[in-house]
C-alpha cells in the first residue's frame, strides 16, 4: 500500500507540531519517502532515539504486512 503526502505529513505534524518537515517522494509512487525533520524534541537525543520518536509518531503504519508505508529514509536533527 502507498501513503499520500498529506497523510504522512499529518502523522508527522501531529507528532512534531514545532518541526520543520520536508517530505520527498523518492520514487514518485507514494511508497518510498524521505523525511527531513528538524525539531526541538530531538535536543539531547541520539540519532536512534530521534528515529524511534518518528516511528512512534507514525502509529504502526510501517509495521507488518498491513503497513501503509513501505520505505522511509530519515534525516533528523535538533535546531541549531
Amino acid at each position: 500500500m502507498a501513503m499520500a503526502h498529506d497523510e504522512l505529513l499529518g502523522y508527522l505534524r501531529e507528532g512534531f507540531p514545532d518541526a520543520e518537515i520536508i517530505l520527498t517522494d523518492l520514487a514518485g509512487d507514494n511508497n518510498h519517502w524521505q523525511a527531513e525533520i528538524v525539531s526541538e524534541q530531538f535536543i539531547g537525543k541520539t540519532r536512534v532515539a530521534q528515529h524511534q520518536l518518528v516511528y512512534a509518531a507514525l502509529k504502526g503504519t510501517m509495521d507488518g504486512a498491513d503497513g501503509q508505508l513501505h520505505a522511509l529514509a530519515l534525516k533528523t536533527r535538533a535546531p541549531k
